[in-house]
């Protein structure tokens, strides 16, 4: 059985798996067009697969934003694999490519990859936040409880973004529209110190998880990570091994800046999860690959549409799903 069949089979073998897939389908659209438009073009071009293939399969790898180094070891892997194979069609190829864009985020541990959010069993869970203004922090934040809530859960939110201006009362905002409880302090407030009152209030109310903001501001970066690490040492002074997430939010459409960022922070934090917001506006998707190969770092959520139901846990083979789609019936 071919790989596309295998990814289509699972896809359209159930209605949970039917929703997922059209979730993927509407949110990579951009993506994928892009994408599988260049790569169904590519195979017209080339009846045989050849050097002059795969230089020009590079460019397109390279456009989707899959990044240099990423795209590099494709190829090779590629190469290999047709060479493994005998493949001489480039019609062919094109399941091959899937299968090691799969590969690649997996990697060597498809279970480590593929796990979702560290969720404490009987405790209180901690999340914290993190990423540059304008990414859609606070807006993940709200959705994420949302999600949350819906499971069953009893959610806070903790305001610990009191240096940028109004972004006290967005999260607010979001508490009243998902109904959840905002632990806040006034604008210009110590930021650990309402992380510590986020901390203690779930803690009495019983909740089951706290999601943290913090401020996003990278004019003095070396500012910003000290706060950070305070913000970090006052939660896990509080409860030992918290904060169970340390959720890194990038904006998907900004493509190699969001690597640049991912670089910036897991040096600075210990970034254990991004979340990939605006995946739905981009036709450079390919950045979802970049990050988890050039930094080790999974995707553990992302944003694929701007209603409240549209954040998503990230799976690798909806992406590659929604990604070929378009060629599933080729």
């Amino acid at each position: 059985m071919s790989f596309f069949k295998k990814l289509k089979d699972k896809f359209q073998s159930n209605q949970s798996n039917e929703e997922v897939s059209y979730k993927y389908k509407e949110g990579l659209s951009k993506t994928r067009k892009s994408f599988s438009e260049k790569i169904n073009d590519l195979v017209a071009r080339y009846r045989k697969v050849d050097e002059d293939f795969f230089e020009d399969l590079e460019e397109v790898l390279i456009a989707a934003d899959v990044g240099v180094s990423t795209v590099m070891d494709l190829i090779d892997e590629l190469k290999m694999e047709v060479k493994r194979r005998n493949i001489s069609d480039s019609q062919e190829v094109k399941s091959v490519i899937s299968e090691k864009l799969v590969d690649i985020y997996y990697g060597e541990d498809e279970e480590d990859a593929a796990v979702g959010l560290n969720m404490q069993e009987n405790d209180l869970t901690v999340i914290l936040f993190v990423g540059v203004n304008g990414v859609g922090k606070t807006t993940t934040i709200g959705k994420l409880a949302h999600q949350l809530k819906s499971e069953g859960k009893k959610v806070m939110l903790t305001a610990g973004d009191t240096f940028r201006a109004g972004a006290i009362e967005q999260l607010s905002e979001w508490g009243k529209r998902v109904d959840v409880e905002v632990i806040k302090h006034s604008e210009g407030s110590d930021p650990a110190a309402v992380i510590y009152d986020g901390i203690r209030a779930a803690k009495s109310r019983q909740a089951d998880v706290l999601l943290c903001d913090t401020a996003g501001r990278l004019q003095n970066k070396v500012n910003l990570m000290n706060e950070l690490s305070k913000v970090k040492r006052v939660i896990e002074r509080e409860i030992p091994n918290a904060p169970h997430e340390v959720l890194l939010v990038l904006d998907a459409t900004t493509g190699q800046n969001a690597l640049s960022q991912a670089k910036t922070f897991s040096e600075a934090t210990n970034v254990s999860g991004i979340v990939l917001t605006k995946l739905d506006g981009t036709a450079k998707g390919g950045i979802v690959l970049a990050i988890r190969n050039e930094l080790g770092i999974p995707v553990k959520l992302v944003g694929l549409g701007e209603k409240v139901t549209d954040l998503q846990n990230f799976d690798p083979q909806a992406f590659v799903y929604g990604l070929f789609a378009d060629m599933l019936d080729d």
